[in-house]
């Protein structure tokens, strides 16, 4: 037996001979070393990203409610009268102030400054890029707190809700963007072929020109910013448009983008930012100058956005939300405790207001109850109303929706579901808060024994619904998790590996987190879905690729010694001899393709008879 020094075995090398414990500790020490210089290097480059240039700190006035704090009796952005988006807080109804429309004279002028300040954009150096988002990811961690509260009174949630889905999501783009984008965008050498062996293949990722951005209300900050800092670090000028219920803190969000170009000497009107009613918004979808269009809203507006685009054939990603399935398996009946947690965050943070959220929980036999169980006392307690003026003493959960619009057609898909077997257990209707009065709010509700046939079951709800779902087996699960017309994001929780990958197979979904909720999203994974949830991806390599004209280049690799293609006198035009021409084509197909040595040897003694 092999001993350590002081005569203690080694425990488990104790079969090994002296020899083999010897190459043990050679491919051990090796292997230490090779993990030591990756950890080195990776630490290194973190560092080094974080160098390049200096931050500079900047400020930016934060916008403060336009009214005397009193509520509309019945908000609305239609103010009578008026053209203007009248801009409210959906938790209390509070006044914040009228937003002027873009006109498409005004669009025109946004593109034209966008095209203007990137042409000089396009030749700056990603060091350059990297100081620009460094400078915001600084002001973003600095002003955090009045980011959220602005967060918060233009669309309804709470502190933690803006926290958790407009800062952590905003920064982590930043520094994934900041430590790998140069490196995603970088030139890309690609393999040749024996015929071609005498040239060199790349492809550069050139920037588009000027992009645009239409961003759905759900997250006010990070649906604004997140497209920006893609844009512009693959070296293109952006327009977004906001949507009208956000439009009033879309300014203040803006200038703290622009803030940051300023003040690292580039020109702030890189990034343009406009706000109009949905009747003017497709001339800026099927504006010439527009080289790419990504879309975040619902399935019927995302058909008038590419039937409009189609018009000056600008490509467009549509990412059109989904009706996200957390499958529970019997194997994961251990860890309840913990998965409820995830279920009641997935399901109702923003209110259930989130592309990626929690729409269906499918659990099968072992789980099912017990979820019943641990749910239904969680969702009664669910505390609901505004974050931002609440005393210590009277703490919120939830918080509002952006509007009532939807409450009509949440109601009736309850009452549906119940009719035909469904258990309302919690909630169910909209919520007249007994002190935000003006605000919107609906009760979070959980509905179980819903089956697939049911509306509720294949329509997206965009609230506080936690809807439970009974599969007999882990197969029928992921059946029912593909039976609604989308396919965006999905959950699997289970103890066994080689279920959880059939899962991951199964599944028709874009994305898919493992015992967990999203966690795709917060490392930038590329991001998207497939079937009704849209097309094309954003986030990671392939989002910031996806806003790059892709330039494949074939160049000589020994140009300077002469050696280029030159056309045999065979096929020159006019061709000698058509038939002798084909052999020798065919012959120089054999050599490059031929099957074996023998087939490529025939190939070039068919080329020299054929000579």
């Amino acid at each position: 037996m092999p001993l350590l020094e002081g005569g203690q075995p080694l425990g488990f090398v104790d079969n090994l001979d002296e020899r083999e414990l010897m190459l043990f500790l050679i491919f051990g020490s090796i292997g230490g070393v090779i993990f030591v210089c990756w950890w080195m290097f990776t630490v290194s480059k973190w560092f080094q990203a974080w160098e390049d240039e200096p931050i500079i700190r900047y400020t930016i006035d934060v916008p403060k409610p336009a009214g005397d704090g009193t509520a509309l009796e019945t908000p609305s952005i239609k103010a009578p009268g008026s053209t203007a988006i009248q801009c409210y807080a959906p938790a209390t109804g509070e006044f914040l102030g009228f937003v002027n429309p873009a006109t498409p004279e005004g669009i025109d002028r946004a593109i034209e400054k966008a095209q203007s300040a990137q042409e000089r954009w396009a030749r700056t150096t990603f060091t350059q890029r990297r100081q620009v988002l460094r400078c915001l990811q600084n002001y973003i961690i600095e002003n955090q707190d009045d980011i959220c509260r602005i967060c918060c009174l233009d669309s309804g949630k709470t502190m933690i809700d803006a926290e958790l889905g407009e800062i952590l999501v905003t920064v982590e783009k930043l520094r994934w963007t900041i430590l790998h984008g140069e490196k995603a965008l970088n030139l890309s050498r690609r393999p040749t072929n024996l015929l071609m062996a005498y040239k060199k293949n790349v492809v550069r990722y050139e920037p588009l020109g000027v992009v645009a951005a239409l961003v759905s209300w759900n997250y006010p900050f990070h649906n604004l910013v997140g497209p920006i800092i893609s844009a512009i670090f693959a070296g293109n000028g952006i327009v977004v448009k906001v949507s009208e219920n956000t439009a009033w803190s879309a300014t203040y969000f803006s200038l703290i983008v622009k803030g940051a170009l300023h003040v690292c000497g580039q020109n702030s009107n890189l990034v343009q930012v406009v706000s109009t009613w949905p009747s003017t918004a497709n001339y800026l979808t099927s504006h010439p100058s527009i080289s790419h269009i990504t879309f975040i809203g619902s399935r019927p507006v995302a058909k008038l956005v590419a039937a409009s685009a189609a018009k000056s054939l600008t490509p467009v990603l549509a990412e059109l939300g989904g009706k996200d399935a957390a499958l529970v398996l019997d194997t994961a009946q251990k860890d309840i405790p913990r998965i409820v947690e995830i279920l009641l965050r997935g399901t109702f943070q923003a209110a259930g207001q989130n592309c990626i959220g929690i729409e269906r929980i499918i659990a099968t036999p072992k789980v099912y109850d017990r979820l019943i169980l641990e749910l239904e006392p969680r969702i009664k307690a669910i505390r609901v109303g505004s974050g931002l003026d609440a005393p210590k003493d009277d703490q919120v959960d939830m918080g509002a929706m952006i509007s009532d619009s939807s409450f009509d057609r949440l109601e009736k898909l309850i009452e549906s579901a119940v009719k035909d077997g469904a258990r309302l257990l919690v909630g169910g209707k909209r919520l007249n808060h007994p002190k935000y009065h003006s605000g919107h709010y609906f009760q979070p509700t959980l509905l179980v024994d819903v089956t697939q046939e049911m509306a509720i079951a294949n329509e997206e709800c965009f609230g506080p619904i936690c809807v439970l779902m009974q599969a007999k087996t882990t197969q029928e699960a992921c059946k029912i998790a593909n039976s609604a017309p989308f396919g965006l994001g999905a959950s699997v929780f289970g103890n066994r590996g080689s279920e959880n990958e059939a899962c991951i197979k199964h599944l028709k979904t874009g994305m898919v987190a493992i015992n967990d909720f999203a966690a795709y999203y917060a490392v930038q994974l590329p991001f998207g879905g497939v079937r009704g949830s849209g097309y094309g991806r954003f986030a990671g390599e392939e989002g910031l690729r996806g806003l790059c004209n892709i330039k494949a280049v074939c160049d000589d690799r020994w140009g300077w010694a002469g050696i280029k293609t030159a056309i045999p006198k065979q096929i020159r035009y006019p061709i000698p001899e058509t038939d002798k021409g084909f052999r020798f084509a065919k012959a120089v197909v054999e050599i490059g393709y031929g099957s074996g040595i023998k087939g490529r040897i025939a190939g070039l003694w068919n080329v020299v008879k054929n000579s």
